[in-house]
């Protein structure tokens, strides 16, 4: 049986054809039907079948690590609640909720905590990656609108990634700019970021301005606009109000292009041609995400790109937009039904009349009326003592959060922690006094809305394990328990939906952008049968917006469009003697966020196995670092290690390290625990591309390889990083001592001394195992140095019964090849055997996807290939396209 439904991952939203068996997701592959994917899928969306087995879920309610039934778990949940009300009024409770969960599951908890608790101390992890593109679209626009769509990459002219490297990060998107680009050479692509990404395999012009700049920039392009006659005099009095003020801030800091490019340590004729192109080219897109929004000067970033938009008249046109690209599935789902805690329910504010009117459509008897605390102050709080029930819903901000380790305290601090979570281990789970097992993609039922405004059904193809309950669900057995269950007496999805609909549309009369209305009389058939469909939906639009301010007119008080003066403003986290390198930190091809889901598939650990510090030569040669080393990036409130890769895609001075891995994956791999906890005064989003820290060489005496059947992570000291394999796990290991006698050694970390050892004295290689009811239990490699071995072959035998004679020599006497990288992940093709293929004749990505498979399916690997054709043939003339 095949089924349509939408991906879990990144915010393009892609449609998803699930073929399934017997209760089991057999495969999957993109739906072909599904608008903003054609078809397409990208490596992660293709290993779903991996990550949605029933091993490895939280099943039953758990409450102080015991098992209790769902009734004893909301009978607790229920008291504290009741308890820290009457004690402590509504602001001492609070949710953090997750762009993970679906609109419907968004709607309940807002509605139960703004309406019915009566406390707006709700965020979303949403306000740590879209909350500056919200406030900049509310300034400018007058709503938190998109104006552009998907649809217009292969309209545009001159397509800019501002802050974005879709090629990892939004990887179908960029295949669609890669696709228009082919079929139109003239296209322009401009990516604007300090590292050389995988994006940059396509620009034609990459600006690799100094970290933070970003503002001066777009500040220097509106000067020249003005300065060269290229502005929309007619648009710009028509349809917005506030330029000249806005030019006027603008000169001050960027008086001209020279000193502009002075300051963001640009090439002056790189800015100059991104500025002709940019005045020459009337479709322009901008496609911008987390390098602009996660800044201390965030919003003004966003707005800084938008003015140069609105003053050229580039807003809403075909093929000419700013478009943000949104992190996570549902992040902007969640901004519909007021999921950030300055917002209430659909696009309405704390404003009296909007407060008002939310009351009366809910009849609800305790309307918060004043807006709640940001992520960060909200964590704050928590340390503090003021919030004694706080409940984090799909989400990791142990791991996620700024700080970790002031995150950490406020957790162990807060009297009642829960967590509704569909994996039976994570690093905020585990600090959870009650722990509440929830549903995942595949089992979920609703809707999610991605980058272009475009709603989609995630349906349900699979029955969940145990006892596992719909987000939903859990929070109306609450409302039932604290006496609204009127209010919540939802039956299904479909209900929940036409509500949130219908309080969309709910007087409106064209006054609010955001507006569903067309969709609130379907019934549960229409709604399992609805087809991805971009808002406004009403009446008079049935089928969708596919642009919005085309006919310029917009959602502020005067109808006009507000053009927003910006001052330049440095990063907060200031670098000084101690910590004179700039951190940046951010995602990887393979993996998704903190790698609850991602971290299931052996497949996603492939292309980058463990925590890396991509550094410059320059750097790493001043701190005697090579390749390979491990290395501790450190400063005042925490430290990181990783595996260094030295690479001059890194400006000298800076550094960058990804922001998956954490205490389940790695000893020290949490990323945020080096990033302060300073946001944008207007949007509360964090400053997590900004650090300050020192980069040391790890001082390993040795370094292991170790198989393992059970994850031993809690037995581990010193440096340790596990990835997945089929039939077991396996570890990289490094110390700083060298222990006196191994068989204690692995008694102690391992559980049990060894079956079979062997010591080499000579070269100080060490092989050992140990068996249980004659299967294999571990086998360990020891060497002086960092030597990666591929271990297939070694793991294989842990699916073995009974080990053979033979079988036991080889785990003394043998091992695998070395360990190349992954290069292409949906094929298993390592660089090696790219190499060889180039060497043997192959020139081009063309010849290679022949030979090998690679590049031929999801095509995120195509960069590296490149950049392997070009490194392995210097003499030859390569077809690179």
């Amino acid at each position: 049986m095949k089924q349509h439904t939408t991906c879990p991952y990144c915010g393009v939203g892609c449609g998803v054809t699930a073929e399934l068996a017997d209760n089991r997701l057999i495969a999957v592959s993109g739906d072909s039907q599904h608008p903003a994917n054609f078809g397409r899928l990208c490596i992660k969306g293709m290993t779903l079948p991996e990550t949605v087995t029933a091993d490895a879920r939280l099943q039953l309610p758990r409450l102080h690590g015991q098992a209790v039934s769902w009734d004893d778990a909301m009978t607790q949940l229920s008291q504290a609640i009741t308890e820290a009300l009457a004690s402590h009024g509504p602001d001492s409770i609070a949710f953090y909720l997750s762009g993970q969960l679906l609109t419907e599951d968004y709607y309940v908890a807002n509605k139960l905590m703004k309406g019915f608790l009566g406390s707006a101390q709700v965020d979303t992890n949403s306000r740590l990656c879209m909350a500056s593109t919200v406030a900049g679209h509310k300034r400018a626009f007058g709503a938190d609108a998109v104006p552009g769509c998907y649809a217009d990459i292969e309209l545009a002219d001159l397509v800019i990634l501002a802050g974005s490297n879709a090629a990892w990060n939004h990887p179908i998107l960029y295949q669609r700019i890669q696709a228009a680009r082919q079929a139109r050479p003239t296209v322009k692509v401009v990516v604007i970021d300090p590292r050389a990404t995988a994006s940059c395999d396509i620009a034609d012009l990459h600006l690799a301005l100094r970290p933070g700049t970003d503002a001066l920039l777009f500040n220097a392009l509106l000067v020249y606009l003005a300065d060269q006659g290229c502005l929309d005099q007619q648009y710009i009095e028509q349809h917005t109000q506030g330029f000249d003020e806005t030019l006027q801030q603008a000169r001050q800091a960027t008086p001209n292009l020279q000193q502009a490019a002075q300051q963001m340590d640009l090439p002056l004729e790189d800015l100059t041609r991104f500025c002709e192109w940019f005045a020459s080219t009337d479709k322009t897109l901008s496609l911008f995400s987390q390098g602009i929004n996660q800044s201390s000067s965030g919003t003004d970033k966003v707005n800084s790109l938008i003015n140069c938009h609105l003053a050229t008249g580039r807003v809403g046109k075909p093929g000419s937009s700013p478009l943000s690209l949104t992190g996570q599935p549902n992040a902007m789902g969640g901004r519909e039904v007021g999921g950030l805690a300055n917002q209430l329910a659909a696009h309405m504010d704390f404003t009296p009349e909007h407060i008002d009117r939310v009351r009366r459509f809910w009849n609800a008897p305790n309307m918060a009326t004043a807006p709640g605390r940001k992520a960060i102050d909200l964590f704050h709080a928590v340390e503090r003592g003021e919030i004694k029930v706080l409940w984090i819903m799909g989400t990791n901000p142990l791991v996620s959060l700024p700080d970790t380790e002031r995150v950490k305290r406020a957790l162990k601090r807060c009297e009642w922690l829960v967590v509704s979570e569909p994996m039976a281990s994570t690093d905020t789970l585990n600090l959870a006094d009650l722990c509440l097992p929830s549903t995942t993609w595949g089992e979920k039922n609703g809707t999610v809305t991605n980058s272009e405004r475009r709603i989609s059904r995630q349906q349900p193809l699979l029955s969940a394990p145990g006892e596992a309950r719909q987000d939903w669900q859990i929070l109306c057995d609450l409302a039932q328990r604290l006496g609204f269950g009127n209010a919540f007496n939802y039956q299904h999805p479909a209900d929940i939906f036409i509500e949130h609909a219908a309080l969309s549309g709910f007087e409106n009369q064209g006054s609010r952008c955001f507006d569903i209305s067309g969709l609130s009389q379907l019934d549960q058939h229409a709604y399992d049968r609805l087809q991805p469909i971009q808002w406004p939906v009403t009446t008079t639009t049935p089928y969708g917006t596919q642009r919005l301010f085309s006919e310029n007119r917009f959602y502020t008080p005067s109808g006009k469009a507000h053009f927003i003066p910006v001052q330049f403003r440095a990063p907060e986290q200031t670098l000084n003697d101690n910590y004179p390198l700039r951190l940046n930190t951010g995602r990887i091809r393979d993996q998704w966020h903190t790698m609850t889901r991602t971290g299931r598939s052996e497949r996603l650990f492939q292309h980058r196995s463990e925590p890396f510090i991509d550094l410059h030569p320059q750097d790493a040669s001043a701190r005697q670092i090579s390749t390979g080393d491990l290395a501790q990036v450190e400063n005042q409130q925490g430290r990181y290690i990783g595996r260094v890769r030295l690479t001059t895609d890194q400006r000298p001075g800076e550094v960058f390290i990804p922001m998956h891995w954490n205490h389940q994956f790695s000893a020290q791999g949490r990323c945020n625990a080096l990033i302060q906890p300073v946001t944008d005064p207007v949007s509360g989003q964090p400053e997590s591309k900004q650090g300050a820290v020192e980069v040391r060489r790890f001082p390993a005496r040795w370094h292991g390889q170790l198989l393992t059947r059970d994850n031993i992570s809690a037995q581990l000291r010193g440096y340790w990083s596990r990835q997945p394999l089929a039939p077991c796990q396996q570890y990289i290991l490094a110390e700083t001592d060298w222990p006196g006698d191994w068989s204690n050694w692995c008694l102690q970390h391992l559980g049990q001394r060894p079956d079979g050892y062997l010591e080499n004295p000579i070269t100080g290689q060490l092989q050992a195992y140990a068996t249980e009811q004659q299967r294999l239990k571990w086998w360990l490699l020891i060497t002086p140095t960092y030597q990666p071995a591929d271990l297939r072959h070694m793991a294989a035998l842990f699916e073995s019964p009974s080990l053979t004679p033979s079988q036991r020599g080889r785990l003394l006497h043998g091992l695998d090849s070395p360990q190349h990288t992954q290069v292409c992940s949906c094929y298993q093709v390592d660089e090696q055997r790219i190499r060889e293929a180039i060497q043997s004749g192959c020139r081009s990505v063309t010849e290679l996807g022949d030979r090998l498979s690679c590049g031929t399916r999801c095509g995120s690997c195509i960069p590296e290939l490149k950049a392997l054709l070009a490194q392995e043939v210097e003499h030859a003339t390569v077809d690179l396209d």
